[in-house]
């Protein structure tokens, strides 16, 4: 059967456009490795850090705790919104209305808006200083529209045959949506998830101004600490460590990695389960 030119060139411009971002995607990979890999030393993951082994150890605990603690406050509060959005309010209801366009406009806000507004209401206001909490609530509001609308959108996923089956069962509504709605929409929700850890990892504007940059394992929430990301934008700013900016970028990209791999498993294992 002869194809339609046209739809022939539309088959190419779809390959050409694959092959140009997946080709983008290697270079920039491959660049981070080759200028990354020979400074990753010893001393780069020395507990403590100094001036002479800029370590980025710290950097890596504080990453962790940010990304957690921001988590722990979002991902409730995005969850159960969207519960309630698909599961109990009422087509047309103005206030569901409100709190979607609410979504919207928070996930379009530049984060240095969040910074500031972090900066000026949990760090000045509320006198918690530069610290982790001050950052990770700054991140979690950041975050919120993006799980929240993630999490709405895996929920109508679910084939409403289900939950008329779980009701002709005798389930009420609320066992409806945790044991029979939810456990389908996993890998939708841990996907909206993935997506905002990539955002917490990545984040300096937001964080520059909450939770500073201090170079040193955080004590306490009301500590001052650095993430990975914000490391690498000191060091590079300075200009002195411009090696251990891009050992950092790698390490980076190796934490961004696992998170993925671990959430694919995860994903994986609730469903089967």
């Amino acid at each position: 059967m002869k194809k339609d030119p046209l739809s022939l060139f539309f088959a190419f411009l779809v390959l050409t456009a694959a092959v140009v971002t997946f080709g983008v995607l290697i270079f920039l990979i491959g660049y981070i490795l080759v200028r990354g890999v020979p400074h990753l030393t010893p001393s780069l993951f020395a507990f403590k850090y100094t001036s002479e082994n800029v370590s980025l150890f710290p950097a890596i605990i504080t990453t962790v705790i940010m990304t957690l603690l921001s988590l722990l406050i979002a991902v409730p509060l995005g969850l159960f919104t969207a519960i309630y959005l698909v599961g109990y309010a009422k087509k047309g209801n103005k206030l569901v209305e409100l709190i979607r366009l609410t979504a919207e406009t928070l996930a379009g806000i530049p984060s240095i808006v969040y910074g500031l507004f972090g900066l000026l209401f949990f760090v000045t206001y509320l006198n918690w200083g530069f610290s982790i909490l001050a950052g990770a609530v700054t991140l979690s509001i950041m975050i919120l529209p993006l799980i929240m609308r993630t999490s709405e959108e895996a929920l109508k996923s679910v084939s409403d045959s289900l939950r008329e089956a779980s009701f002709g069962l005798g389930a009420g509504r609320l066992r409806t949506v945790f044991a029979v709605v939810l456990p389908v929409a996993v890998p939708g929700i841990l996907a909206g998830i993935i997506l905002a850890v990539g955002r917490i990892v990545g984040e300096t504007a937001a964080l520059l101004y909450t939770a500073g940059t201090v170079a040193k394992v955080p004590e306490s929430l009301l500590s001052s600490g650095r993430t990975l990301s914000l490391h690498m934008y000191v060091l590079s700013g300075e200009g002195l460590y411009t090696n251990q900016a891009y050992a950092t970028a790698v390490v980076l990209l190796i934490v961004v990695l696992l998170i993925n791999i671990l959430s694919v498993y995860a994903a994986k294992k609730l469903t089967k389960g």
